[in-house]
Order: C-alpha cells, then structure tokens, then sequence
C-alpha cells in the first residue's frame, strides 16, 4: 500500500512496510510541514505574478522541498498591478494571518464561491473552507464582526484617532491631551477664532484655588480678603498658557483684597491694588510659559463695569 498524505497540509503518511531507508527525510519533511503550518511566516513575492498567483499545498515526493501555501502567516510583497491569489487545491482547508505589504490589493479565492481582498496596507484573517470547485475564502474578521462586538464605527472615524503626536491638534482628527494633560493648538487652528472657556471660582477660609485645565477666562467675587491665592494643573514647561480673571468686589461689602504669591511677576515688581468700592470690577491678564514657575501680569482695566 503506498504512502497518502494529510488533506489540508500534505503531511505524508508512510504506509505500512514502505519508504525503507526514507523515513529521516520523509519524517524530516513532515515536521518542517508542521512547524510552518503551527507558526511559520513566509514572504509571498508576487513580483512575476502580474494579475494572478496560485498559492499551493502539494502532496510531497522525495526530497525536502515546501510549499508556500503550507505557511500560517503570508507577508505579501512585490506586486506589480492588483492580484487574485488562488489557494490550490480547492479541498484543502487553509487558516491565514495575511499581512498585505505588496503595494496592491491582493484577493483570496479558492473557488466559485466567496473571496477576500486584503487591501495595500493591511492585514486580514482569512480561512478557506475546502468545499472544492465551489470553495469559499471568507473573513474571520469583518465589519458584521465589528458589529457583533459593539464595534460600529466606519473606517472614516477610526481614522479620526490616527494622530501624529498625542496633544496637538490636527485637522480631521480627534483632539488629545499630552502626558501632562495639555492640549496645543497647531499653527492652523492658532490662526483660527475659536471659543474662550469661562469658569467661576471663589474663596474659602482666605483661599483661592484657579485650575488652569477648567478654562481660560476665570472671575473671582470677593467676599473676604483672599490671603492665598494658588494655581493648580498648570501647564508643561515650554507650553504657553495665558488667562484674563475678572475680580469683582462684594455688592454689599468693598475693599477686600488679594495677597498674590511671589511667583506672579508684575510690572516694576509692583502688585496692583483692587479697586475698594462695592460691586467694582477689575480685569487682569496672566500667562506662563515654564510651567507656572513664573506668572506674568498686568491689569488690563481697573473698576471698568457695576455687574446688574
């Protein structure tokens, strides 16, 4: 009885009382068979293939030739035009991890039945089900997949989150924050309108706290003198940061004050004085650009509007 071999991987099956003095090349050859199908990754050059290849699993002979369609992971390369890749032979049953480098679309078939494209760029997981002429090469991953597992969103807006350095905004895609939390604007937007953020913060006990990250435009209401005033989530050294804040003095009080830290740095040294009337409105500008070592600032109006 003469030797037959596995269907889907052409691992020869040596018959009983046959292949005298063969059986280290032949068993040789059928772990090499095994060790491409469990986890061998070969390179498909499709370089003289122009528009079409065969990706075969032969049944061996003697000698320690192999296939490439025996290997588990196909990197595809040097294709010259779109291909259609037909996996041979239509019984054989084939599990790939396909990684397109090739330069063009490649589509898998096997038969009359359904095919897969593996576009330029990417990868696919494919199977083939070796049901002969009318074969299927389907996806194990598709977007019905996608969907089974909540996972609805197009091509188009996972493209949204391809950015190029986390924290700097792109156009079309999503906006993110840094390492440190920040977000910056690229030269484009910079150069664009865009809206301010206000937030309110008050005092308690004689503190303040302003936290940069809640906005860019901040007031303050006194209703007692503010004896430290602090600074939270400040911006990364090297990333400028600039606020207005709008301090308004008690309507039914006046002359509260503000004790600013030593790291606000005024013109001529000289921290302004709040204007002492009741509901009085004063504007003042900072920025940093270390990382809030050092504030910058300066009025910008002093008891400019009675708020209604």
């Amino acid at each position: 009885m003469a030797s037959t071999w596995t269907l889907n991987n052409a691992v020869e099956k040596i018959a009983d009382g046959e292949k005298t003095d063969t059986w280290g090349q032949i068993t040789n050859r059928n772990f090499d068979i095994l060790d491409r199908a469990a986890s061998g990754v070969g390179t498909i050059d499709l370089s003289s293939s122009a528009a079409a290849h065969t990706l075969s699993t032969t049944d061996g002979t003697t000698g320690d030739s192999l296939d490439d369609g025996m290997y588990k992971v196909l990197v595809l390369s040097g294709a010259t035009e779109d291909c259609t890749i037909t996996v041979s032979p239509n019984d054989a049953s084939k599990f790939y991890l396909v990684d397109n480098n090739s330069g063009y679309d490649c589509t898998f078939t096997q038969g009359t039945g359904d095919n897969v494209t593996v576009a330029n760029g990417s990868t696919g997981i494919i199977y083939c089900d070796g049901s002969g002429a009318a074969a299927n090469v389907r996806a194990i991953i598709d977007a019905t997949t996608l969907t089974t597992l909540g996972i609805t969103a197009s091509a188009a807006e996972l493209n949204y989150n391809d950015i190029t350095t986390l924290g700097t905004s792109e156009a079309s895609k999503a906006v993110t924050a840094d390492a440190n939390g920040d977000v910056n604007l690229s030269e484009e937007l910079k150069a664009k309108s865009y809206n301010e953020t206000f937030s309110a913060i008050t005092s308690s006990s004689g503190t303040a706290t302003l936290n940069c990250e809640t906005g860019n435009v901040f007031s303050l209401t006194l209703s007692e003198n503010v004896t430290t005033f602090t600074w939270s989530n400040p911006p990364a050294s090297g990333t400028a940061y600039g606020f207005s804040l709008k301090v308004i003095q008690d309507a039914g009080a006046s002359g509260y004050t503000i004790t600013w830290p030593a790291s606000v740095d005024f013109p001529s040294g000289t921290a302004p004085t709040l204007t002492d009337t009741a509901s009085a409105v004063d504007q003042f500008v900072f920025y940093t650009h270390d990382g809030g070592t050092t504030w910058y600032g300066f009025t910008a109006g002093k008891d400019l509007k009675t708020p209604s």
